[in-house]
């Protein structure tokens, strides 16, 4: 994996894990049980981790600062 390809996942997948937020939250409002969707929100924010770590392994081989670390609605 290339540092770009991360950088591009970490950013999709925070943007799923928002859209995911609002829509545990809108069940929750109704008064749904949500656990499923938690249950995937927290996988997801998993993988972000394990994203997070392979492109500050990356960036240490490199001695870079990525593109994708200057965004200030991360996540992690």
């Amino acid at each position: 994996m290339t540092l770009q390809f991360i950088c591009a996942e970490i950013e999709k997948l925070h943007l799923q894990i928002r859209r995911q937020q609002n829509d545990v939250s809108a069940l929750q409002r109704s008064g749904i049980g949500a656990a499923s969707a938690e249950l995937l929100l927290a996988q997801m924010q998993a993988s972000v981790d394990a994203l997070c770590i392979k492109r500050d392994n990356l960036v240490g081989e490199r001695r870079i600062v990525p593109l994708c670390t200057n965004n200030s609605n991360l996540i992690h």
